[in-house]
């Protein structure tokens, strides 16, 4: 739909085609030659050429809700057009003219604010075109021109599925009926009639497909008929091309029409015609979709059963419909099998039988006679009638030609008769809802008509629109000549002529009839069934089919409704989908633009550019234009030769003058805007030369005026000032003169004042001075007394302390050294040899300590409760020693109170003595008398005091007492509970030694190893007979010297090589693994070759570098214990018992179930063999395991020890950082500086270790287990380090902990773990060295609050050592001190350093449970070990 080429200006607004969005703005930014270059609106540059290119108006871009009307705008093109739709649509404007047109965009939401009684009486009689488009202003156009004219008019709604054709047509009725009903005094009116009609049509007409969950799959025309008042009188439906085969089939996702759903859904009604679920049904369950979104089949029932009601369908119609419809689908259940004679069907099973029958119920009708009808037919002839059976496939195809047939006659015919037609009505307005064109992935017959019927509605649309551009012309006057548009009269003529020869076609196509089927159901019982189908007439009685053509008929009804829509007045609303999602507020151009192409839209528009497609009124005219011709304005014109005088003035020709407006061809309004931009431009430019030396000249004006105001204001100020200095000089002298005098006068007052003050205070000073020096020398001697008392008692308790604290240690250190010698012995396997007959006679030593341990227990348990009973006789008479001081003291307290009294009293009397000079000695002597027997009451109260004291300490000392035994006795319990679970492992692994030593000890020469490699026993499978039996006959033939040399050799060689990883999976472990499960080792009574593996590994460990090679072997070592752990399991040997004891590493607690029984191991004991063949793989697994912890224990000391040097380098501040920080900060401040080089190289060290881990493949099980307890060393380092316990290290530790924090971060949850959490308490002693003001933190705030994880003795212990370089604060005041003092007094133990962890934290169960199952299935050998031949069985694997 181009336009005629225009002149592209530089700055032009346009319109450029684009493939995603259709069209997008541009900007033309420079001309190339025969190409111009436009910018769009996302910046980026393109070329074009200018007949590409469509004028765009930027003024209309100003309007965002767009225009109304089509025909508004500037540029009526294409991309004009969509942008318009567009910009309504997003303030949900959904409809707009083009024309007399009406385009309704679905908006897929509710918008019921449009469709209300308010809304229809706003429109009710308005003129077209004064309020905004709405399909009541189309359906009210048409009712007013068929009232005014007495002309039958037409509304024809079209658009593709999901367009909102089926709601549109609803309104148009819904508005019908206001303009047009409720004149009636019936209840149930024929405008409510008309109403209830389209539910009833969408249940029995509509259906699910891919685009619509309610698209209609027939044509309807609905004829609402009006009397001379113009009131509805009466109404008919036409339909066109019902789907038919939809009833008998579907395809997924779609669904067949609703009906038969609701039936299915209507409870009380589907048990009674024996329905169930649609999934029960053939005609339903070909699709799995059954139930629509956000709809209720049950509650669409209910609505269909109320417009039949409303429609006028009795009660006994509707149980025949509904009966009718549940025949069809029992119908569609029944099968046919093949006959006993050729070509002939009979009835499936007792389902299809039931099926049948209720079909036969259903309609009224005999079943023989039903059944006979389907897999039989009669043909009439000159000699009589020949009764033909039918095959499978012919039964199948009489059943759905039934079930179509008998749909199709269901419900159009009755709903015509219900509502009745009027005779006597002379106007109609006939509503056509038509399906829009249809383009599937398979199109059928049905698309074929569709799309005819599409093209015959766009030639009557073309001539309609062509009609009303001519008749456009004629009423303006103008000169016209014949516009020329696309005719597709040659598709319709072609459609109509031409044969096709496509079998689907054909079948589709033809419609017959069986007429026995006719026949059947016109001998129903049923009068509704009956009146489905009448009588056939008498020449079709011959044969059983009725043929018809569905195009035939099809082409009828259509040349009907085109005679029918010809002799209307025809209205058009073209309904259009926004998207293919059927979401709101979303809108594809493309497929818009697809829509208005197929619905003609852009085909008017077309048909409007052909001629003149701007037209403006003179007035509108006159106000764009005027300024292009200003010397024509103020004359006495009229606006027509105005508009003639501008047009000739620009040389434009091509335009026609009409009585009201001016008609301009394509491209000229292009023409008219670019000169009257350029007229702007240039008044633009005069108006900014004029406004630009007006604000300059302002600008000079105001400030000479300033500069005045200024000058002047300055003059004043120097005036005012010399003046005000002046007179305050004259008022200072004066000043100066009164305030010496007042000055000398007051010093000399104060003088005799201080002199009279000094000499009172001096007296008052040396008399209290003379009375204070004798009550502190006698306060001194008693302090000094005490405090020798204490602080030799303190002495010795501490060096007491100090004495057990360096005992325990250095027996801690034993007991270390000693736990590691145990483990060394235990992880070799030449100690449990060494060890047999050491625990022999551990086990006799132990069995009699446990008797004696049995023995003291009972004698102890004698004893104790001997003890405690004079323990509690004693606490009993302490507790009443302690109530007899306790009255005593009350008592001394009265007694002291009564002296107190007594001594007031004396004062007061004293105080009156004084008055007589003659009673001053006696009153001297009886205050001495009484100052003595207070000082002597002091004494009594004090001595009472410390008895309390002791008695309480005493009781106090008899609970601790208590307690003590109490946990002695628990003690005692543990340790024999202890020692019986030791004699039980004794047991276990004395027996497992006396079983080992039924093989030869492993030797480290080749040849003991190759001796007992040939001793292997055969697969397990078999039974083992008696001793001497199997020792002759049940063994496999032994392997040559040669070949097991060469195992050895290639074991030896993969141990030794670094043979790497393959995906991820250590290749050492899998061949190993491989090679061992080949040679059926681990089904071995006997054998060396484990050993040989064990000892290889150990070799390799001492020689190699321990950086690369303990990463390497923790990851093959563990591999091949999973891999080994997996082929016990898959064989049943491992259970609850052996995994129970897992976490030991010893002997006792690995092998602990299966071993009660020597003789299992000798085959008396039936079925027990397999455990007899695996005592060599589960000593190999130990060895593995303890392989496992000592790679992982090597790991982390390494670690360690790289790591020492490293933190003790970090616990001080570097001197320049210190010296920086403090001139960086203030007390309340942050520090500034970052973490210096020595956090830096930890981090450094901690990365090379992951790296160094993560490329041997460690398991992050592993690497996570070291990184947790490397942090715990850390924590541990820095936290027993007294360097850190300052303000200056803690801030440096603390910036370092942000670093490690940071790390972990990095490194993830699967590598780090909790590793955050094992610095807590070098976390939380750092918080709590950094902050300010710890004097006023109480002991509560601290242990709660700051430092939850830390005990009283190292908080004590971090306050007392705390010293503050940078700021010189205190830690704690001496009142929180003494009570962090009196309270780590009570702790059961002082330690406050943290102990190292050396466990090994894991178990066999924990790998076998955290490293993810291994396949060695899929490994490739290395090319090194191709040369072995033991080792070809991995090659042919491989292949």
């Amino acid at each position: 739909m181009p336009e005629p080429n225009m002149n592209f200006r530089k700055g032009a607004k346009v319109w450029v085609e684009d493939k995603h969005l259709a069209w997008v703005p541009a900007e033309i930014t420079d001309c190339r030659g025969k190409q111009v270059q436009v910018q769009i609106g996302s910046g980026k540059t393109v070329l074009a050429l200018p007949e590409k290119l469509f004028p765009r108006d930027a003024d209309e871009e100003e309007e965002h809700g767009g225009v109304d009307d089509m025909t508004k705008l500037t540029y009526l093109n294409e991309p004009g057009v969509l942008y318009n739709l567009q910009r309504r649509y997003a303030l949900n404007d959904i409809y707009t003219y083009t024309g007399s047109i009406l385009i309704a965009v679905n908006p897929f939401t509710k918008l019921p604010h449009l469709y209300n009684v308010h809304m229809m009486e706003q429109y009710k009689g308005a003129p077209f075109g004064e309020l905004s488009p709405h399909v009541f202003a189309v359906a009210d156009v048409s009712y007013r021109a068929m009232m005014n004219e007495g002309r039958s008019q037409s509304i024809l709604v079209s658009g593709e599925s999901g367009a909102g054709k089926t709601e549109t047509t609803k309104l148009i009725m819904q508005y019908l009926t206001f303009v047009g009903g409720r004149a009636a005094g019936d209840d149930r009116t024929v405008e409510q009639q008309v109403l209830e009609s389209n539910p009833l049509l969408e249940a029995f007409g509509n259906a699910r497909t891919v685009r619509n969950d309610n698209s209609s799959r027939f044509g309807k025309f609905v004829e609402i008929q009006f009397d001379a008042n113009g009131r509805i009188s009466g109404a008919a439906v036409r339909t066109y091309l019902l789907e038919r085969s939809r009833v008998v089939q579907i395809t997924d996702p779609e669904r067949n029409y609703h009906c038969f759903y609701q039936l299915c859904a209507s409870g009380k009604d589907a048990e009674k015609y024996k329905l169930g679920h649609p999934s029960h049904f053939h005609y339903l369950n070909q699709s799995k979709t059954y139930d629509l979104e956000g709809v209720s089949n049950a509650e669409e029932y209910m609505k269909t059963r109320r417009a039949m009601d409303i429609v006028g369908i009795s009660h006994e119609e509707q149980e025949a419909i509904f009966r009718t419809l549940a025949a069809i689908l029992h119908l569609g259940n029944v099968e046919f099998s093949p006959g006993r004679e050729h070509d002939s069907s009979v009835v499936k099973d007792q389902k299809s039988t039931f099926h049948m029958q209720m079909a036969a119920d259903l309609f009224r009708c005999d079943v023989n006679l039903l059944l006979a009808t389907l897999y039989t037919r009669t043909i009439q002839t000159r000699e009589g009638s020949i009764v033909k059976a039918l095959d499978c496939n012919a039964a199948v195809a009489s059943r759905d030609a039934l079930a179509k047939t008998v749909y199709a006659r269901l419900l159009v015919d009755k709903i015509n008769i219900s509502v009745g037609q009027d005779p006597n009505s002379h106007v109609q307005i006939g509503v056509l809802d038509i399906y829009g064109f249809e383009c599937f992935k398979h199109n059928s017959f049905e698309q074929f008509c569709i799309n005819f019927a599409n093209e015959k509605l766009q030639q009557h649309f073309n001539e309609h629109v062509f009609k009303m551009e001519q008749d456009e012309y004629k009423k303006e006057e103008i000169n016209w000549s014949y516009i020329e548009f696309i005719d597709n009269q040659d598709v319709l003529d072609l459609i109509e002529k031409v044969t096709y020869q496509t079998d689907s076609f054909l079948d589709k196509n033809r419609d017959y009839v069986v007429v026995e089927h006719c026949n059947l159901l016109a001998s129903s019982k049923c009068p509704f069934v009956a009146g489905l189908f009448p009588s056939p007439p008498e020449e079709s009685s011959r044969s059983s089919y009725k043929f018809s053509s569905v195009a035939t008929r099809f082409k009828q009804q259509l040349q009907a409704l085109m005679e029918t829509l010809n002799s209307t007045e025809p209205h058009y609303i073209r309904c259009v989908k926004p998207n293919s999602s059927n979401r709101p507020q979303k809108f594809e151009n493309l497929s818009i633009l697809h829509q208005l192409r197929c619905g003609g839209v852009l085909e008017a528009v077309r048909i409007s550019l052909a001629g003149y497609p701007t037209r403006r009124t003179y007035s509108e005219f006159v106000d764009r234009f005027g300024l292009l011709a200003p010397e024509f304005m103020d004359t006495s014109y009229d606006e027509k030769r105005l508009t003639e005088k501008i047009l000739q003035k620009l040389n434009l020709q091509n335009f026609q003058l009409g009585r009201t407006k001016v008609f301009l061809r394509a491209g000229q309004i292009g023409v008219l805007d670019s000169r009257r931009a350029e007229v702007l431009d240039m008044a633009a430019k005069r108006i900014q030369h004029r406004l630009r030396t007006f604000i300059a000249h302002r600008k000079f004006i105001s400030a000479r005026v300033a500069a005045i105001a200024l000058q002047a204001y300055c003059r004043g100020c120097l005036a005012r000032k010399m003046f005000a200095s002046r007179r305050e000089a004259a008022a200072a002298v004066c000043l100066q003169k009164y305030v010496r005098r007042w000055l000398l006068r007051h010093a000399y007052l104060k003088l005799i004042s201080a002199a009279v003050c000094i000499q009172s205070n001096i007296r008052g000073f040396s008399t209290r001075q003379k009375f204070l020096h004798g009550k502190r020398h006698r306060a001194a001697s008693v302090i000094q007394a005490h405090w020798r008392l204490c602080r030799f008692r303190s002495a010795f308790h501490n060096y007491k302390k100090s004495i057990i604290a360096l005992q325990c240690r250095w027996r801690q250190k034993l007991a270390k050294r000693e736990l590691r010698r145990l483990k060394q012995e235990a992880n070799e396997a030449g100690a449990l040899r060494l060890a047999k007959s050491k625990l022999e006679k551990q086990l006799e030593d132990l069995t009699w300590r446990l008797h004696l341990e049995k023995r003291m227990r009972v004698s102890n348990e004698d004893a104790k409760s001997v003890e405690i009973s004079k323990l509690q006789k004693a606490f009993e008479s302490l507790k009443l020693e302690l109530d007899a001081a306790k009255l005593a003291t009350i008592s001394e307290y009265n007694k002291n109170a009564v002296l107190q009294n007594q001594l007031e009293l004396s004062r007061k009397e004293k105080s009156a003595l004084e008055k007589e000079f003659t009673m001053i000695a006696e009153m001297r002597k009886e205050n001495a008398s009484l100052k003595s027997s207070l000082d002597t009451l002091e004494k009594k109260n004090s001595a009472l005091e410390l008895e309390l004291k002791k008695a309480l300490k005493d009781a106090n000392d008899t609970v601790e007492k208590l307690q003590e035994l109490e946990q002695k006795n628990s003690e005692l319990q543990n340790n024999m509970q202890s020692l019986e679970e030791k004699l039980s492992h004794l047991e276990d692994e004395n027996h497992v030694l006396r079983q080992k030593a039924l093989a030869p000890s492993p030797k480290s020469n080749r040849s003991n190893f190759l001796k007992s490699f040939s001793d292997e026993s055969p697969t397990p499978s078999k039974l083992i007979v008696p001793f001497s039996h199997s020792m002759s006959e049940s063994r496999r033939p032994k392997l040559t010297a040669e070949r097991q040399q060469e195992n050895y050799e290639f074991l030896s060689r993969c141990i030794k090589e670094n043979l790497g990883f393959h995906n991820g999976k250590p290749l050492a472990a899998c061949i190993i693994y491989k090679c061992l499960h080949h040679w059926h080792s681990f089904e071995s009574e006997r054998t060396a070759i484990f050993d040989y593996i064990i000892e290889g590994i150990n070799d390799v460990l001492k020689v190699g570098a321990e950086n690369e090679t303990l990463p390497y072997w923790l990851s093959n070592t563990s591999a091949l214990l999973c891999l080994l752990q997996k082929n016990l399991r898959s064989n049943g040997f491992l259970s609850a018992g052996t995994q129970r004891s897992g976490g030991n590493t010893g002997l006792p607690g690995r092998v602990s179930y299966g071993l009660k029984s020597p003789f299992k191991y000798l085959g008396f004991e039936d079925g027990m063999s397999h455990i007899d063949a695996r005592y060599p793989a589960i000593l190999f697994k130990q060895q593995l395991t303890a392989c496992v912890e000592k790679i992982f224990g090597l790991i982390r000391d390494n670690i360690k020890k790289e790591l020492s040097p490293l933190l003790a380098l970090c616990i001080q501040v570097p001197k320049n950082a210190r010296m920086l920080a403090g001139k960086s900060r203030s007390p309340g401040g942050l520090p500034q500086q970052s973490p210096s080089s020595q956090w830096d190289s930890i981090i450094k060290f901690l990365n090379n270790l992951m790296d160094r881990l993560r490329e041997n493949h460690v398991p992050s099980f592993f690497i996570r287990k070291l990184i947790t307890q490397v942090f715990s060393f850390i924590n541990m380092s820095l936290f027993n380090r007294r360097e850190c316990c300052s303000f200056s290290n803690g801030e440096y530790v603390k910036s370092g902990l942000a670093e490690l924090e940071k790390w972990i971060g990095n490194a993830t949850e699967e590598f780090a773990g909790t590793s955050w959490h094992e610095l807590n308490y070098i976390r939380q002693a750092v918080g709590f060295l950094v902050i300010h003001q710890k004097r006023k933190k109480s002991l509560d705030e601290i242990s709660n609050d700051l430092c939850p994880v830390l005990t009283i003795r190292q908080i004590y212990r971090i306050s007392t050592m705390y010293w503050d370089d940078k700021y010189g604060t205190q830690s704690v005041v001496a009142e929180m001190r003494e009570m962090l003092n009196k309270d780590s007094q009570y702790l059961a133990s002082n330690s406050f350093l943290l102990d190292d962890d050396l466990s090994i934290p894991f178990s066999t169960e924990d790998i076998d449970i955290a490293i993810p199952a291994i396949d060695p299935s899929d490994i490739e050998l290395p090319a090194i070990l191709l040369e072995y031949s033991c080792a070809q069985f991995l090659t042919q694997n491989q292949k």
